[in-house]
């Protein structure tokens, strides 16, 4: 069967429905003429948006774009342009996108690389001043005081500016830690009761004072950051408590579990002390000091080097309302780079699955709530943030842009929106997920209560992403996904290369239910995902969860997933994992070099048909990027 045939019977009648609100996106091809600004990191000293005096910023060229449609000087069959001539925009805050900067299906309002230039929106601030360290610096190893580099850290309205990454010529650092990269220490005790966690006090070589020590663990199908509170020396061991919320949380929930005993005792390492500062490539930030110490890695000259820390969470927000959306805007050729997240310095990080944060959670005795009889947890959770946020907006195209330098997800789509498009995009350093999609739980409600609103436009619908290439995420949080889809309906997934990534490459569904939600009619359909699973365990190249009538996975190509050495069960990992609740779903004609699927607590109305080496070598061979999107490989 040709592969194209392949696909025309799988989107099924509801992604027809799909490509028919595709072609309002057409409006992408634009009439000759348009009314283009232009912008520039370097403007002159009288700038009018001309080709010879470009604005200073985006939002100087935006108001004039507002002002021009207001006068009805844009005409209503051409596009509104925002030119963006190559260099940095540092930006001091949110690039904010409202219901007023709508265009029009004929008339978009379109933010885009000037033809053969390369602008980057940074959320980061350059560090500057490099200067080796002479003297004795108290805490630091004996083996960095002849290599190690100091400067002062950057300030904020007045403050140290406090930070968790650090990229130098564009190449993330280390945060200073123990054991390195690459290696992970074993607990020796974790004690729910007590909450606190045993480990060799060797690891800590001498830290009787925690400061701003963390401790990443690993908790099978997620990592949890928890700050730490006291140390305690016992012997040859030392008693580490946490501090709160995340102690509680921590030692609270049943999933994902902590597991130490016999047989398995769970990985984990120590991060962000001045004495773990002991190979090339790792920093550490004094914020009491004002300074940042790190030791470079062969070939760096710190005289020369980009040092950028990031500053801003949040790079550009496209917010509307479900009555007023944000409509008819494209960003094009644009590179957005260097985001924030600082909210695991501040309550450390707990996440329930896919990044999502515990608020709230405990384990169920007798098991039961009034919607699952057989419940034995229950959680609130919080939502992660992006580099781009949009709510609430429709008609909004992302095409050759790239994503990178992140500390949390690349893109974000939330409540209400709509007909969203994300083609030939590269997405890669990325520290949480690739790109959210659609409500997951409202903070308010307990995660296990399906979604399933009153109000339809809430729901995210006609979301898709093709041609992508969206790699090395996780980076940060390793139980994040490269894209990670909730409660979305009508939405798509095709032709995207997804690899290296700590956990799964797709996740699509939530809420662990059978019951009726707002998922159906999605697509997963020829992607290539390989070389997923690199840290944790209990994943899927394809995950799925919870009912979603009508959603289809076909002509994916799944390989390369070996397993990591640290998990419990290091057999515990699938091709195509359909998971509690997966009900109404029809997997068919994926090629994966080995049968290796998992079919757990699954509703009814599954169809599987033809999926494993068996498939053809067409079908393989047609999963991945399209000929005109090869480039991205490159």
């Amino acid at each position: 069967m040709p592969p194209g045939h392949l696909v025309n019977l799988s989107l099924s009648n509801a992604c027809v429905r799909q490509a028919l609100v595709l072609s309002s996106l057409l409006w992408m091809a634009m009439p000759a003429g348009a009314v283009e600004l232009r912008v520039s990191p370097a403007p002159p000293a009288h700038p009018d948006g001309s080709s010879d005096q470009p604005f200073a910023s985006i939002p100087a060229a935006l108001q004039k774009v507002r002002e021009l449609r207001r006068l009805g000087r844009i005409p209503t069959d051409e596009p509104a342009k925002i030119m963006l001539q190559g260099g940095l925009y540092p930006l001091s805050g949110p690039l904010i996108f409202s219901a007023r900067d709508s265009g029009t299906e004929s008339s978009p309002t379109m933010i885009e690389a000037a033809p053969g230039e390369h602008p980057v929106l940074s959320g980061g601030v350059a560090i500057k001043g490099w200067q080796r360290l002479t003297g004795d610096l108290s805490g630091l190893p004996e083996i960095a005081r002849r290599n190690v580099w100091v400067a002062e850290a950057p300030r904020d309205r007045g403050r140290v500016l406090e930070f968790r990454q650090l990229w130098l010529n564009g190449s993330k650092a280390v945060r200073a830690r123990e054991p390195n990269p690459d290696h992970l220490a074993r607990l020796l005790g974790w004690d729910k009761a007590r909450q606190t966690a045993t480990i060799p006090a060797a690891l800590l070589k001498g830290i009787s004072q925690p400061d701003r020590l963390e401790m990443v663990v690993d908790q099978v199908w997620e990592t949890a950051s928890l700050r730490v509170n006291t140390v305690r020396l016992l012997g040859t061991n030392d008693l580490l408590t946490f501090k709160q919320p995340e102690s509680s949380l921590e030692f609270e929930h049943p999933w994902p579990p902590v597991t130490v005993n016999a047989k398995y005792q769970a990985p984990f390492y120590l991060v962000n002390a001045l004495p773990f500062l002991d190979a090339p490539g790792e920093w550490y930030e004094d914020l009491s000091a004002g300074k940042i110490y790190y030791w470079p890695r062969p070939g760096e000259d710190l005289t020369r080097a980009q040092a950028i820390a990031p500053a801003l969470e949040t790079l550009v927000q496209v917010e509307g309302s479900l009555d007023h959306p944000a409509t008819h805007l494209c960003f094009k050729g644009i590179a957005f780079a260097y985001a924030t997240w600082l909210r695991p310095s501040a309550q450390g990080h707990v996440p329930l699955q896919a990044g999502m944060f515990l608020l709230d959670a405990h384990r169920l005795s007798p098991k039961g709530t009034s919607y699952h009889p057989k419940l034995d947890n229950v959680a609130w959770i919080g939502r992660p943030p992006a580099a781009i946020r949009l709510n609430c907006a429709a008609n909004v195209a992302f095409e050759d842009c790239t994503f990178e330098h992140l500390a949390s997800a690349g893109l974000d789509a939330g409540t209400g929106c709509h007909a969203v498009l994300v083609q030939g995009c590269a997405f890669r350093d990325i520290g949480g997920n690739g790109l959210q999609l659609g409500m997951f739980s409202d903070p308010k409600v307990e995660t296990h209560i399906p979604y399933d609103p009153g109000d339809d436009r809430e729901i995210c619908t006609d979301i898709h992403l093709r041609n992508n290439v969206i790699t090395e995420c996780g980076t940060e949080d390793w139980g994040c996904v490269g894209i990670a889809a909730g409660y979305v309906r009508t939405t798509s997934m095709e032709h995207n290369e997804i690899s290296n990534l700590p956990y799964s490459g797709i996740s699509l569904g939530w809420g662990w239910t059978k019951m009726t939600n707002a998922m159906r009619d999605n697509a997963i359909v020829a992607n290539h995902i390989h070389h997923a699973g690199l840290r944790l365990g209990d994943l899927g190249g394809i995950y799925l969860l919870s009912a979603q009538p009508g959603t289809v996975v076909s002509g994916n190509s799944i390989e390369d997933m070996p397993p990591s050495a640290w998990v419990p069960d290091p057999e515990h990992w699938f091709y195509l994992y359909t998971d509690e609740g997966s009900a109404g779903i029809t997997v068919r004609d994926n090629w994966c070099p080995a049968p290796k699927f998992l079919k757990n607590a699954n509703g009814p109305g599954n169809t599987w048909l033809n999926n494993g080496p068996a498939v053809s070598e067409q079908i393989k061979n047609a999963a991945g990027l399209e000929p005109d999107f090869q480039y991205l490989l490159k």
